[in-house]
């Protein structure tokens, strides 16, 4: 039977360890530095006698020291005061403890490096043999200072604490911190007894140790009253889970706005803001257009003194960093297209909680600069919930940031205006579908038609038409796809040549087929449209790199290669996933559309797991959101999520 690479990591690392293991005890129990062993617990030696016998033993004598402090923490069962004692009897304080904790800092990092194999397997072993909650203490916001404290408590080795702290994902640059000073006390006490016995007297060394027996004999009595509180205290403040939703925390709220609001200043970006209702009633939804990442920036600038709370894609949370702020500016996730049980509890518990919903419902960036589709369980939804509806439209902002661009366009405008949509009676007497007629007409936008009509706007850029090649990728001229190239202002086909220029009102030049890039965008749908009316076979297949969500550092990781493919039976993945081979489905009918990134990728979630595909030519990642909008719409029905 064949092993998968991750077993195969896991004999590797065990072999690893069994060889480290093996090579410290031949080393300790082998020539000079077994004598140095039997010379301090055999022979009766003074001060000078002894300092002088490991001076005769050179180094050797430095290093094991060092190799047995490793060892004892490495094996939880062994103790760490005689090593401890030793070292100070021998070497005096400061030595000693430079070297017993050198031998805790390598200890330290060998568990931290054993945890990342086979930390699921030991964290079983602790709960078990501990009286403390580890899964209550990894959830709690003083987790570091838990296991700080626990470096205090009676009958929890160093090698255990260090298994627990390495398995709550922290990185080693906080992990070491944490474990080297929580060991630090208890290593210079034990460094320290046996330094005093020398320097002082024997009998303060009887009485600090007496004292120190006393207190561990105490705590070790009222380990589970310590263990108790200890649980309740990591309860006390326990971490809200990755999926809650907070109050918007107004001055980090403010800070990253006006940061972003300067950043838009020297980009060349203006923003003309209207408010046609003065003060929000609460609770309320507010639905805004999506043009742009940053609309809600756009959207802040009219409710931000009313403490909203953000709906964001769940993608963005999985960057550790990413997540804390959006979280901290009231932001929660929210898997787009899928079902997504705890996202729908945030939605009411910021209602219920006499909040400020905002939400952008197409869910996606405008591919093109119009108005996107909007899921019929939206309209439900907002039925439901019997509040007040505001909207917020937006127009300017898919030009000054298009999805497919490089960088913001110096010359923009951006509008927006918050007006009300709906009072609570009207929500109540509304049907769904007419709910769903006046959001449509409220938030549809078409920028092309709009910047018709403002013939004053300019857009400069040194690379106004880089990037588009990843939305249109289909030659009007010969035909061929994935042949478009783009260079400053430039369009150009791989086979056919120049082909046209896109100037500073976004519009092509040299009497060119299309007056703008809407228009070459539907022809390009309609040829795929065309395709799959005229075959029962139409597919896509692409080779692919599967991503998955990180553990913390970006927002996705490598997981896997594969095959995948999209057709009337819906999306099918073939290949690997960590490691191990997988297949895995999604009909039609439940794919309302599939997500993409222009010339990067298309995703689908499954519940709050994101399947982050990268085909072999990044710029069909549009074809397979082109793609799964007809084989949905035509033979797909819809799912309400």
């Amino acid at each position: 039977m064949a092993i998968n690479k991750k077993t195969k990591y896991k004999l590797y690392i065990t072999f690893g360890w069994l060889s480290f293991l093996a090579v410290i005890i031949w080393f300790i129990f082998t020539g000079d530095n077994l004598e140095l062993l039997k010379s301090i617990f055999t022979e009766k030696l003074s001060e000078a006698e002894l300092c002088e016998k490991l001076q005769s033993f050179g180094w050797h004598g430095y290093i094991s020291v060092i190799t047995l402090s490793t060892l004892q923490v490495i094996c939880a069962f062994l103790p760490a005061e005689p090593v401890q004692v030793i070292s100070g009897l021998t070497f005096g304080f400061p030595i000693g403890l430079l070297l017993c904790w050198t031998g805790v800092f390598i200890g330290n990092t060998v568990i931290f490096l054993l945890c990342k194999t086979f930390g699921d397997q030991l964290n079983d072993f602790f709960n078990k043999t501990l009286r403390l909650d580890f899964g209550k203490i990894s959830k709690s916001k003083r987790c570091t200072l838990i296991i700080f404290i626990l470096y205090f408590l009676p009958a929890i080795p160093y090698g255990m604490i260090c298994f627990f702290a390495a398995s709550m994902g922290i990185k080693y640059r906080r992990y070491i911190i944490v474990t080297m000073l929580g060991s630090l006390p208890s290593v210079c006490i034990g460094v320290g007894l046996g330094y005093m016995a020398f320097a002082s007297s024997w009998v303060l060394s009887v009485c600090v140790f007496a004292v120190l027996i006393v207190l561990l004999i105490i705590m070790g009595l009222k380990k589970d009253l310590l263990f108790s509180k200890l649980n309740d205290y990591a309860e006390k403040y326990k971490r809200p889970p990755f999926d809650s939703v907070q109050k918007p925390n107004v001055f980090v709220f403010n800070i990253v706005y006006f940061a972003l609001r300067i950043y838009l200043f020297f980009c060349g970006v203006r923003i003309k803001t209207k408010n046609k209702i003065g003060k929000l009633e609460k609770p309320s939804i507010v639905l805004c257009n999506h043009g742009s990442f940053i609309d809600f920036i756009f959207a802040a600038k009219l409710i931000k003194k009313f403490k909203p709370n953000f709906i964001i894609a769940r993608l963005y949370f999985y960057d550790k960093a990413s997540c804390k702020i959006l979280k901290t500016v009231g932001g929660f996730p929210k898997s787009m297209f899928a079902m997504d049980t705890e996202s729908t509890k945030n939605c009411l518990r910021v209602l219920k909680n006499n909040g400020i919903l905002a939400m952008m419902p197409e869910a996606r960036l405008s591919t093109v600069g119009r108005f996107e589709d909007i899921q019929d369980s939206t309209y439900t939804f907002i039925k439901k919930c019997g509040v007040p509806v505001y909207t917020i439209k937006i127009n300017g902002d898919y030009l000054a940031d298009p999805k497919w661009g490089k960088g913001f366009r110096r010359g923009s405008l951006v509008e927006a205006e918050l007006d009300i949509l709906y009072t609570a009676d009207d929500i109540k007497n509304l049907s769904v579908g007419e709910i769903k007629t006046g959001v449509e007409e409220r938030l549809y936008y078409n920028e092309f038609e709009w910047l018709e009509q403002r013939p004053n706007i300019k857009y400069t850029s040194k690379n106004l038409a880089e990037g588009l090649e990843n939305i249109l990728n289909v030659c009007p001229l010969c035909g061929q796809k994935h042949v478009i190239k783009t260079k400053k202002n430039k369009i150009f086909c791989e086979k056919c040549g120049y082909l046209t220029s896109l100037n500073n009102r976004y519009a092509f030049t040299d009497d060119f087929k299309f007056k703008n890039l809407t228009e070459w965008y539907d022809w390009q749908k309609e040829l795929m449209q065309n395709a799959f009316e005229s075959s029962n076979d139409f597919s896509l297949v692409s080779d692919v790199e599967l991503r998955l969500p990180s553990n913390g550092k970006g927002m996705t990781r490598n997981a896997g290669y594969g095959v995948c493919t999209l057709n009337r039976d819906g999306l099918k993945y073939c290949g690997t996933k960590d490691g191990e081979k997988v297949e895995l489905t999604f009909t039609i009918e439940k794919i309302y559309r599939l997500l993409f990134g222009a010339g990067e990728n298309f995703e689908i979630y499954n519940g709050t797991e994101i399947l982050y595909f990268v085909p072999t030519e990044k710029r069909s990642a549009v074809d397979w959101y082109m793609a799964s909008m007809i084989l949905h719409d035509e033979i797909g029905k819809t799912v309400v999520y």
